[in-house]
């Protein structure tokens, strides 16, 4: 029989960021200087971090399989359907690993780099030992995710939001259909968001709009969207700029720029291109993501 295998995700400290950018630590440091930061702090906040991951590495069983990925190898990355995965550093890498799961169980483990909410990194360093044997029968909480797809078949989901508009965030045109209507449109782009997602840039959007829609919890299978700065004339309208879509329903986007971009959860650099025409339908994910 196979043994498990526990897959570790971490991102590179913003230290090794800096030595990766200037060569050396006295070039890192000479450069921070220039903007009145210390190296120090950074230089702690990387120990921390790597002492995290090593904890983990240790409490893993010495028969367990085990792998380790990087944020910005995700992409090509063979995850296994059996893995458990293991999330170290701040809540946003777990919404980044999401989208390349499907039903893996997942451990947010927070490494006590400041700054961190603990929201879904939510479980410390000295946990690990005994939730690691337990990954494949203790209870998860089943987070919706979302899903953009493009008429020629490409997908893509995410745990937070997707954003569909001009990759530069400059005006794009699009006729907008939310199934209670549907109008042309010239906006910065709309957000589709989670419950997970509504504590983030679907939260800063309603605030600045002072809505009065009731943005989903984490666990609800509705989701929220807005559209950003939606912009009225004689050939555009700004009715359908805000709503619920329940189990079931979906926007549709029909694409009338030469093109819109589509990524989620911030990762611009892994999107979809939409061209004039192709129509772009976002929905509730057939998949969940399996919270510890």
């Amino acid at each position: 029989m196979t043994s498990p295998r526990v897959v570790v995700v971490h991102r590179r400290s913003e230290y090794n960021e800096l030595i990766r950018r200037h060569g050396t630590r006295g070039q890192a440091e000479f450069f921070l200087g220039t903007r009145g930061r210390s190296i120090a702090a950074v230089a702690q906040a990387h120990a921390v971090l790597d002492d995290a991951l090593a904890a983990v590495h240790a409490a893993i069983p010495r028969d367990w399989r085990r792998g380790s990925v990087e944020r910005a190898e995700l992409a090509r990355f063979p995850f296994e359907p059996d893995d458990r995965v293991v999330v170290v550093g701040q809540d946003g890498l777990v919404a980044n690993v999401a989208k390349y799961l499907d039903g893996q169980p997942v451990l947010g483990v927070d490494p006590g780099v400041s700054g961190n909410l603990g929201v879904l990194t939510r479980h410390a360093l000295g946990e690990v030992p005994a939730l690691l044997p337990a990954l494949g029968s203790v209870p998860t909480e089943a987070r919706t995710m979302v899903e953009a797809r493009i008429d020629d078949g490409q997908t893509l989901a995410a745990l937070n939001e997707v954003y569909v508009g001009h990759a530069s965030h400059q005006t794009a045109r699009y006729r907008l259909d939310t199934g209670a209507g549907s109008e042309r449109q010239a906006s910065s782009g709309l957000i589709v968001a989670t419950g997970t997602g509504a504590s983030g840039w679907c939260r800063s959007a309603w605030l600045e709009r002072h809505s009065l829609l009731e943005l989903p919890r984490p666990t609800d299978p509705s989701l929220g969207f807005f559209v950003r700065e939606a912009w009225p004339s004689s050939a555009t309208g700004t009715t359908y700029t805000e709503g619920l879509l329940e189990p079931g329903c979906a926007l549709t986007v029909t694409v009338e720029s030469d093109r819109l971009v589509i990524f989620g959860d911030g990762l611009e650099a892994d999107c979809l291109v939409a061209t004039w025409g192709q129509t772009i339908t976002v929905a509730r994910a057939g998949r969940l993501l399996s919270l510890v």
